[in-house]
């Protein structure tokens, strides 16, 4: 198991202690569960809500902050991007890093240049925003920050750089999940994501693709 890590349980509990339902990590629970549970009618009839809820967890993880094209713009810049989201079947919201199938696959990235499309003008950075969107609202991929991409570039041994988003990285993801297929299971069955509106876990558990964000973050964070 080329792999295989033996701190993955330690590291996302590290991670889990910074997840209160006031701390900024609780954005991504907010937003993945209010895309997850809308209806597409529901999502469309309160654009003004979806639009703030994507933006402020866009917020909360850092795509607001410095020389970021966002901070030109008001949230009503995110209507195009939720109408998208909104016109998507909801099967895709069952897309886990267990099932990276080949067809899977072809979803993921395109929705990735869907999204890239939509959002991204002026040749702007994309890599980081695009997969922090696909991660916040649809939970089946990892976002490719400078820390998670950090901490995987070593795990793979360089053999996927994390420099773009594209099948070789999704594929080494799945074979990091096959390799650790185990621990990261237990984790996604027993961590609940929280509910906004009693700050409490809900019946939903946390992604396998999520689970392992949370173990590239923060050990790219604290190497």
């Amino acid at each position: 198991m080329q792999y295989y890590q033996n701190d993955i349980t330690k590291i996302v509990e590290q991670f889990q202690e910074r997840s209160s339902p006031t701390d900024r990590y609780a954005s991504f629970d907010y937003c993945y569960l209010y895309f997850k549970k809308s209806s597409s009618a529901e999502i469309l009839k309160d654009m003004e809500k979806s639009c703030l809820v994507l933006g402020f967890y866009l917020a909360s993880w850092g795509m607001l902050r410095g020389s970021s094209f966002l901070l030109e713009h008001s949230a009503k810049y995110y209507e195009p991007l939720i109408e998208y989201i909104a016109s998507l079947d909801k099967s895709v919201w069952e897309i886990d890093v267990d099932n990276y199938t080949d067809e899977n696959i072809e979803i993921i990235l395109e929705i990735y240049e869907k999204c890239k499309e939509i959002l991204i003008k002026n040749k702007n950075s994309h890599l980081t925003l695009i997969t922090k969107i696909l991660m916040g609202v649809f939970g089946f991929i990892p976002a490719f920050d400078r820390f998670f991409c950090d901490s995987f570039r070593e795990i793979s041994l360089k053999k996927c750089r994390y420099r773009s988003f594209n099948r070789n990285a999704l594929e080494n993801i799945r074979q990091f999940y096959v390799d650790n297929s185990a621990v990261i299971d237990k984790l996604a069955s027993e961590l609940q994501i929280l509910e906004f509106a009693t700050g409490t876990p809900s019946e939903f558990t946390y992604t396998k693709a999520k689970i392992i964000d949370m173990y590239g973050f923060m050990k790219g964070l604290n190497p």
